[in-house]
């Protein structure tokens, strides 16, 4: 049975059911068009051997990943666009936070704080990070210290109880819990955003046919579209899907050069 993983946005608990609701439709649809598809996500596969496993049918990974390690070895099916404050169509930003008590007012008062990343792969919790410190960064340096929480909720909760200074939040996940678990944010604020890049874009292995690929992209625009699949999307807030390409992609990748350029190739 081909696999079938969405483990990037799994949280607070409604999107974990709506997720798991989305995909049950989506499944059924594709099977009514002839696909071998999974009646559930697989949720016990770790989301980052997902994205290599040769049976992966539908997936769902991060920008930057995807620039550094999975072209060739994946294809783009299509890139979700989220109805969430710092979300333009399939482009999405960073928050950047502090905590509510910090007398921080701009990035350049970040520097010597300590800092809070999900994981260096990350474009949101990273990557766009780094984009926006790199040029306030001297001799290659702009925070005292960092630490690295493995998830942005982790993140959110260093910053509220003082472990960290500042992070980078994904807009949607920042969203997401904004709606459904506001407590966890209620003790940070918003400084600033990042540049805006591309989402978090659903993928298939390199091995899936260009028909299924066809197919995938029908399937998934309709099970959005289906009015009696509103509740589901509505908390999700997904509207709709983009069809980016890899060339779109290569933005993500130039932000990592251009940091190189400042001088600044890592966050620290």
């Amino acid at each position: 049975m081909p696999l079938a993983s969405l483990a990037m946005y799994v949280s607070p608990p409604p999107i974990e059911e709506a997720t798991r609701l989305f995909w049950k439709a989506l499944g059924d649809r594709l099977r009514g068009y002839g696909l071998d598809a999974p009646g559930a996500l697989d949720e016990t596969v770790a989301y980052n051997e997902a994205w290599f496993r040769p049976d992966l049918l539908f997936g769902q990974t991060c920008g930057y990943p995807y620039v550094q390690h999975l072209r060739g070895r994946v294809q783009l099916v299509a890139t979700p666009v989220y109805d969430l404050p710092g979300c333009d169509g399939p482009h999405k930003c960073s928050f950047i936070i502090v905590n509510a008590r910090s007398s921080a007012s701009s990035l350049g008062d970040l520097r010597g704080m300590r800092a809070a990343i999900n994981e260096p792969g990350s474009n949101s919790g990273y990557n766009l990070f780094r984009a926006a410190v790199a040029p306030h960064a001297v001799d290659g340096r702009f925070f005292s210290s960092v630490i690295e929480t493995g998830g942005h909720r982790a993140s959110i909760d260093a910053v509220a109880t003082g472990a960290a200074d500042v992070a980078a939040i994904d807009c949607v996940t920042f969203g997401n819990t904004l709606r459904f678990d506001p407590d966890r944010v209620a003790a940070v604020r918003v400084l600033a955003e990042t540049t805006k890049g591309p989402g978090l874009p659903f993928i298939t292995s390199a091995l899936t046919s260009a028909k299924d690929l066809m197919i995938l992209r029908r399937t998934l625009a309709e099970t959005i579209g289906d009015p009696e699949l509103g509740g589901v999307c509505d908390t999700l807030s997904l509207k709709g899907i983009s069809l980016l390409g890899d060339s779109d992609y290569e933005a993500l990748a130039e932000l990592d050069r251009d940091a190189a350029r400042h001088g600044y190739p890592a966050i620290v």
